[in-house]
């Protein structure tokens, strides 16, 4: 039967293009060091899947009256999403409370945004950063249902008015076509601007797949099948466009990352654009590349797509959580990785068979009454619904104990807090008279000390006070070695580089030798530099402590304070990212602090006068 008829039961190929689209988002975020950096792309697949479906469906001619369609298609809807989504949000916000911790962290808002579809408008208002957050919210990936559903919301409304404004093809065509290019120009003018998380999870600047998805349900609208579409010469024309589709959405993954103005909406579009393809050449009346995408283990996943999309962010940051190893960790061990890939698939395969195929055979009433049935049955039965209800009730329990247990911030954001008070209160107190002494073993001054740092040395700001009173701390969160030299010839210029210059700059991104250069040329010979090495689950920290040992080695009055090595063996002092350090971890990192300013010291006793006024060697 031709893919054009209205009487078609589904379209060849959707199913395992949906395995695709899932399989680029899973490998993404599951297993980050492989070479997928835009596997996020996978959404965008979905969208322009789910625009030209849904309006495929909708422009069917039917003998129902229009009231009757809308009612019907928001029914289906629910029916096909709502109860796999309760499932998983029930289920995982009560694994949450049992975890406890930096997990629970603004989970009732996550849950309102959720079950008000909402969730990207939320996280927004909420000021969430989807690309740069430390600690990732549990059900972030809902953000991409919540555009759909908005979506499926507004156009059943939208679209007979298209149709009786615009009432030629190429008409409607032309301004969903006009529409998309709309709406990817805003996502490039919010990203150009810098607004990257508002241009990704905005409505209206990431609408431009499913307008474009639109817009093919509309050029394929009542297109007469012809007998040269089933030759040979077509069917083969099919799978090569099938193919550049299903390539170009590769091409569109596999790119590497880059400035947000350019990715998007320009990786997003190339994405689109394969799937378009693909849709396309799979649709065809007779489309052998149609049948071939839809083998039975792509077809399995497409089927249960939206349930293992669901399932497998959550269960990630709960297995990341659950391990110890930091709820923002970038470096996804593999084995957490293929944890959450295996529970994830199980999870929404169990909810397909369970809870999902009965509810969208039978509806919600008609599933409570089989339910009333079965619990007047024999005793297995019985048991088997009764199991099922007590479980239920136990994930409702246990989702309003995660709400009500929920701490108001992150262990992280309470570090950093706790570091900026320390800040506003040693600036406003008096400095403390120095009281200089000869004596080796006697407490460093911290009128001697000026500290530059990120955020693990905001964190540590109380402990630097304390073992330095009177120490000038300069620290701020998201801070990289590239600030450091401008900041270090302030201090200078100003007279606040005291004679232990501290460092910390290298947590946020690699230090470039030239960079560390201009800092060790504005410190001087007669000022001790203390480089302090950093520790992260960040792929980039080995090489930032090798180049910070390589550098220091090099060099006289420079030295390395081992701060990833005091701390590597005790990271349960650490918040819950793994990366800064507590009140225990912050005395830890000023004891670290404290043994490089006595190697410096001890380092420049030893130094040969004649050394020690000698210019900084090259290199």
């Amino acid at each position: 039967m031709s893919p054009f008829s209205p009487h078609l039961p589904r379209y060849a190929g959707l199913d395992g293009l949906r395995a695709i689209a899932v399989g680029l988002v899973l490998v993404y975020h599951l297993f980050p060091a492989l070479p997928l950096p835009s596997g996020f792309v996978g959404v965008d697949v979905f969208f322009v899947v789910s625009g030209f479906l849904i309006t495929a469906l909708m422009l069917r001619p039917t003998r129902h009256s229009a009231r009757h369609r809308l009612v019907d298609f928001w029914r289906r809807r629910a029916r096909r999403l709502l109860p796999a989504l309760a499932v998983m949000l029930t289920v995982c916000a009560s694994a949450a409370w049992l975890i406890g911790g930096d997990v629970l962290v603004g989970i009732g808002r996550q849950l309102l945004g959720a079950a008000t579809f909402s969730y990207n408008w939320v996280a927004l208002a909420g000021g969430a950063d989807y690309f740069t957050a430390s600690e990732p919210e549990l059900f972030r990936n809902v953000w991409s249902l919540a555009v759909e559903e908005q979506f499926y919301l507004l156009w059943p409304l939208l679209l007979p008015i298209l149709l009786v404004v615009f009432r030629v093809r190429w008409a409607l065509v032309a301004v969903a076509l006009v529409a998309a290019a709309a709406s990817a120009w805003w996502m490039w003018t919010l990203a150009a601007s810098g607004a990257t998380t508002r241009a990704y999870f905005g409505t209206d600047s990431h609408a431009f797949g499913l307008l474009l998805g639109i817009a093919l349900a509309f050029a394929v609208r009542n297109m007469p099948e012809r007998e040269w579409m089933r030759r040979t010469p077509a069917r083969i024309a099919g799978i090569v466009t099938g193919m550049l589709g299903i390539a170009l959405i590769v091409i569109a993954a596999v790119q590497p990352d880059a400035p947000a103005a350019s990715a998007f909406p320009g990786t997003l579009l190339l994405a689109c654009g394969g799937t378009l393809l693909a849709i396309l050449a799979g649709i065809l009346p007779g489309s052998w590349f149609g049948r071939a995408i839809d083998v039975a283990p792509l077809r399995w996943a497409g089927d249960r797509s939206y349930g293992i999309y669901l399932w497998h962010w959550p269960v990630l940051v709960l297995v990341v959580a659950a391990t110890g190893q930091g709820v923002g960790a970038v470096e996804v061990p593999v084995l957490a990785g293929a944890t959450a890939l295996v529970i994830s698939v199980l999870a929404a395969a169990v909810s397909y068979t369970l809870v999902e195929m009965p509810l969208r055979r039978l509806g919600f009433r008609r599933t409570l009454r089989a339910v009333r049935v079965r619990l007047a049955h024999g005793p297995v039965s019985r048991f088997a619904m009764a199991g099922g209800l007590v479980v239920a009730a136990l994930a409702l329990g246990g989702t309003t104990a995660a709400v009500a247990s929920a701490p108001a911030m992150t262990t992280t954001e309470q570090a950093i807090r706790q570091g900026q008070q320390a800040m506003k209160d040693a600036a406003a107190r008096p400095a403390p008279s120095p009281t200089p002494t000869a004596d080796a073993d006697a407490p460093i001054s911290g009128e001697e000390v000026t500290a530059v740092g990120d955020s693990v040395m905001l964190a540590s700001a109380p402990a630097l006070y304390e073992r330095f009173p009177g120490a000038e701390v300069d620290a701020a969160v998201s801070r990289s070695i590239w600030a450091g030299p401008e900041i270090i010839t302030s201090l200078a210029s100003s007279g606040k580089l005291r004679e232990h210059v501290v460092v910390a700059l290298g947590t946020n991104g690699p230090v470039d030798r030239d960079v560390l250069r201009k800092i060790a040329s504005t410190v001087g010979r007669d000022r001790d530099l203390v480089l302090v090495n950093a520790y992260a689950p960040r792929d980039w920290i080995p090489g930032v402590n090798e180049e910070l040992e390589s550098f220091a080695s090099g060099r006289t009055g420079v030295v390395v304070a081992d701060w990833s090595g005091a701390i590597s063996a005790k990271t349960d002092l650490l918040a819950g990212d793994k990366i800064h350090p507590g009140s225990s971890g912050g005395r830890i990192f000023a004891e670290v602090v404290e043994k490089g300013i006595r190697d410096a010291e001890a380092e420049r006793s030893a130094r040969p006068a004649a050394l020690r006024w000698t210019p900084f060697p090259p290199g």
